[in-house]
């Protein structure tokens, strides 16, 4: 018994080698020197047999813009069939596993399907530091509580039961995954997502939206506690915020109304920006009698922007490697850090960057002409042309990262940021 147990793995080795080696020698043997004929080439290898594809020649070769668009269509077609394949069980099961945690939901879905996709409306329910019991009730009462015109509303049981169950780290993966699926197995529209929570649910949305604001057009606040999260990130998409006049635990009430100020304030220095609708209700307390179910179709009035022209990206609670076209390394990772950064036609500037040394600036042909140069601006001034190289390892590396169609780039840059 021994030996068979060690020969075991032994031989599943060795076959997974020769599987990939087979691969890489039919690679080899592709005489059509177009990088995309090599990529349609590598996909067809068994998903368990494919070689790195980063490691591969082609995948560095640069491209025009319309084997760009091929190549794109090819791995987001496989990307979104893997996860057809891996995740239908998860979405039949309504429950999501990642690592030790687990988030169970239930879904409903209204209206006719626009031809564009879904909008999909995740919300969160209230309850928080808890028993499990309170929590599952407040959940199922989430389940019930609003009704889109249109759209997948989606209601996600908090993983934990503790007082920050909705902003924890976790939560953001999970969310994306859901994002991800509804994509696949929903018909979701990328751009038409919304988050949304109520009590304990609405510390969540404080949190996560400033956060997340990259993945989501729009999102809605009631009754919650920001716990200190800072509202500049909220640049690029609608934020609501409800709240009942006599709402005092926590001084809910209060910081509503200094949010309110906050929220005008931002806007007021960039118009074209930080969209939002503040209700104070003054004769409601924690309850507002279902008057914040206005914020539903406030929210679906938003579509998301991949691509915007200014980013205010702040990083707080779950640290992130990406926020619209922008990205950091692992070393540049930094809690607190803050860059805004602007762009016009071929001109990108880092306006400014604190506690961070680098980042990265990721393009499109939507973001800009990828085929004529591109002017950069550091914070310091300091001005730089690139000349744009689409290739087929950066796109993959983007599709791995989030499997967003809206929000696929096939060139990267560093910038240089110290402060001096």
């Amino acid at each position: 018994m021994p030996k068979i147990t060690l020969l075991i793995p032994l031989m599943v080795t060795v076959s997974l080698c020769r599987i990939v080696d087979a691969g890489e020698e039919a690679l080899s043997k592709k005489t059509d020197s177009n990088p995309v004929a090599k990529l349609s080439a590598w996909l067809k290898l068994p998903a368990g047999g494919r070689p790195s594809l980063t490691e591969q020649p082609f995948s560095k070769t640069g491209l025009s813009k319309t084997d760009c668009e091929n190549a794109t269509k090819l791995l987001l077609e496989d990307f979104q069939n893997r996860i057809q394949e891996n995740r239908s069980a998860e979405w039949k099961a309504k429950s999501i596993k990642l690592e030790k945690l687990e988030m169970k939901f239930d879904y409903r879905v209204f209206g006719k399907k626009p031809a564009d996709g879904r909008s999909l409306f995740i919300s969160m329910h209230g309850g928080g530091g808890a028993p499990a019991r309170v929590n599952d009730q407040q959940w199922k009462n989430q389940i019930r509580l609003y009704e889109p015109e249109e759209g997948v509303y989606l209601a996600p049981r908090a993983p934990t039961n503790t007082w920050n169950l909705w902003h924890q780290g976790h939560i953001d993966d999970f969310f994306t995954r859901i994002i991800e699926n509804a994509i696949v197995f929903e018909g979701v529209n990328p751009n038409r997502v919304y988050i949304m929570g109520y009590s304990a649910g609405g510390d969540g949305v404080y949190q996560l939206a400033p956060r997340m604001a990259d993945q989501i057009a729009a999102a809605a606040m009631m009754a919650g506690h920001p716990n200190g999260v800072s509202p500049i990130g909220l640049r690029n998409i609608g934020f609501a915020l409800y709240m009942g006049g006599k709402d005092g635990a926590y001084n809910r009430n209060k910081i509503a109304a200094q949010w309110k100020v906050k929220l005008a304030e931002l806007q007021k220095n960039d118009p074209t920006g930080y969209r939002h609708v503040v209700k104070i209700y003054p004769q409601f307390g924690h309850w507002m009698n279902r008057e914040d179910k206005i914020a539903v179709p406030w929210m679906a009035k938003f579509t998301r922007d991949p691509n915007p022209t200014k980013i205010v990206w702040k990083q707080t609670g779950k640290i992130h490697n990406r926020f619209y076209w922008l990205s950091v390394d692992e070393k540049n990772r930094i809690g607190g850090s803050e860059v805004i950064a602007t762009r016009d036609g071929q001109n990108f500037k880092i306006e400014s960057a604190s506690s961070i040394s680098s980042i990265n600036l990721r393009l499109n042909d939507q973001l800009a002409n990828l085929d004529q140069p591109i002017t950069i601006t550091a914070p310091d001034g300091t001005q730089s042309k690139v000349e744009a190289k689409r290739t087929i390892a950066t796109l993959y590396q983007s599709l791995s990262e989030r499997v967003d169609p809206s929000a696929i780039y096939s060139f990267e840059t560093v910038v240089d940021v110290k402060q001096q």
